[in-house]
């Protein structure tokens, strides 16, 4: 199923990135898309979502009312659009890969960095400042703590992973050994 839901989502996704790129707007296209992914994956309102008998224009009224001020005109013709065409539950595929245009459109690389200890601020900027001089782009870092690391840290930036923690190294002295 994600593969047919990315398959669906892609082509909104393009559209809405290309329509915001063309408007400049694409800090608000992503403000406006993470609300709508968290009302759709609310449970009740997906479990509606879901129901053949709840009618697309009552399911559109009650996107656009839940949505209130959080979504223009545009944004309400996008709900209207997936309502329509059966698609409001791939809004949260339509984000991530709205998100990753963006992302590649400025040239912004996400960095997922996990440590046996959570990481300060300062430790996230020594990170990010060292992955850009080595790939010579911006970069976002995201951390979280993982104890089974047992000191070190484990970066992943798109298919690059670095793997500098004492679990990682272990692993691989083990693996040399035959062990």
């Amino acid at each position: 199923m994600a593969g047919d839901a990315s398959t669906i989502a892609r082509p909104y996704a393009e559209a809405v990135f290309d329509h915001a790129e063309e408007k400049g707007n694409l800090d608000l296209w992503s403000d406006m898309l993470s609300f709508l992914t968290a009302v759709v994956e609310e449970p009740i309102l997906a479990a509606v979502i879901r129901d053949p008998m709840f009618e697309r224009a009552q399911l559109t009224d009650l996107m656009l009312e839940i949505s209130g001020g959080r979504i223009n005109e545009e944004g309400a013709n996008l709900v209207k659009l997936l309502v329509e065409n059966g698609r409001l539950l791939v809004v949260p595929e339509i984000t991530a890969m709205f998100e990753q245009l963006k992302a590649e459109s400025q040239r912004m690389l996400k960095v997922h960095v996990r440590s046996a200890y959570v990481l300060k601020p300062a430790q996230e900027k020594q990170i990010a400042a060292a992955l850009k001089a080595k790939l010579g782009r911006d970069v976002t870092v995201t951390s979280e703590k993982d104890p089974e690391l047992i000191g070190g840290v484990h970066i992943r930036a798109g298919d690059l992973v670095i793997d500098g923690s004492v679990r990682g190294q272990l692993q691989q002295l083990a693996n040399e050994l035959g062990i």
